[in-house]
């Protein structure tokens, strides 16, 4: 683990526990992400990503118990068995979060810039003109025109494009370590997004922050990410540079999702290239490689066993598949 590292995992599992029973979402995941460094992990809905990267920061809804075990290492610190006030203290302060709707993220009665402003005062204990100064100047930062103006106006006046900015700012203003986004651009249109992942890097490079960015669309980190892991039932099938993970994609589930993205010449009225078949629900430990009863390539090896690791002779990238690890090197 380098100096520079910022979030270091290793064999992390997490355990959900409510009235209605219990689920694993996360089963013994290993990763890192550097000071600078954007980190992508994608995958399918409900393939454990959001919460991998919210669960341990104490970022679940009311309600749900967690149970962690493994290590999760931020900024030198142990988080695995870490007080609930510790937790708090770190969420806002130094771990900035964007959700995944603006709209739901900000209060609707509530104006924008006092919106911004109150994470300042409570984090950086500015006073309120202090807090309500640089609410500003991060506005002006994450490109939101007439700031002075925007401060004074609510949600609902605000375009979709601009309240995720307005996130942006609330997110940043204490200009923390780790930044997590989970779907930032989900609710938002193409163009839209790609300004909003422009905004996103260049508020990175201006901070230095590490950022781990949470998307079930593949097709955005590209351009965005400096390494991505491709996650499927709680596990981490595929991890690497960006490049080489979607350009010559190893995993067959990695090779599936970025066949089944559109392409410019795809014909009218051609057959969406989809995975078959559906997610497994994570009710427990799963046997074997869990993407074996959809993959076209399986052995009787993955029903049976965990999969076994594979390294790229070639490139610093891993995949957990038995397939792989069998085939010459």
């Amino acid at each position: 683990m380098s100096s520079e590292t910022v979030l270091h995992a290793r064999s992390l599992t997490i355990d959900l526990f409510t009235k209605s029973g219990a689920l694993r979402p996360v089963d013994g995941v290993s990763y890192s992400v550097g000071r600078g460094e954007t980190l992508a992990i994608v995958g399918e809905s409900g393939s454990g990503k959001t919460v991998m990267s919210f669960a341990p920061f104490g970022l679940m809804p009311m309600g749900v118990e967690v149970g962690l075990s493994g290590s999760l290492i931020f900024e030198g610190a142990e988080l695995v068995g870490a007080s609930r006030g510790t937790l708090r203290g770190l969420a806002g302060r130094k771990v900035g979060v964007i959700f995944q709707d603006p709209m739901s993220a900000l209060n609707p009665a509530r104006r924008i810039g006092r919106q911004i402003a109150e994470s300042a005062e409570m984090h950086l204990g500015l006073t309120t003109q202090q807090a309500e100064a640089r609410a500003l100047d991060m506005m002006k930062l994450v490109g939101i025109s007439d700031p002075a103006a925007r401060m004074r106006q609510y949600p609902h006046e605000l375009s979709g494009g601009l309240c995720q900015r307005a996130v942006i700012a609330a997110a940043v203003i204490s200009e923390p370590s780790l930044l997590i986004a989970d779907e930032p651009t989900t609710a938002l249109d193409v163009t839209i997004q790609a300004q909003i992942l422009t905004v996103l890097k260049d508020i990175q490079t201006r901070l230095g922050m590490a950022m781990v960015l949470i998307t079930h669309d593949i097709g955005v980190v590209a351009g965005c990410a400096d390494r991505v892991a491709v996650m499927y039932a709680g596990r981490i099938a595929e991890q690497g540079g960006a490049e080489d993970v979607l350009l010559n994609p190893a995993h067959p589930y990695t090779r599936g999702l970025i066949a089944a993205i559109p392409r410019p010449d795809d014909a009218i009225g051609s057959h969406f290239r989809g995975l078959p078949g559906l997610p497994p629900v994570l009710e427990g430990p799963v046997e074997g490689c869990a993407f074996a009863p959809r993959c076209n390539r399986s052995l009787p090896p993955c029903r049976a066993r965990r999969p076994s690791l594979w390294r790229d002779p070639a490139a610093p990238r891993v995949a957990f598949c038995h397939v792989l690890a069998l085939e010459p090197a």
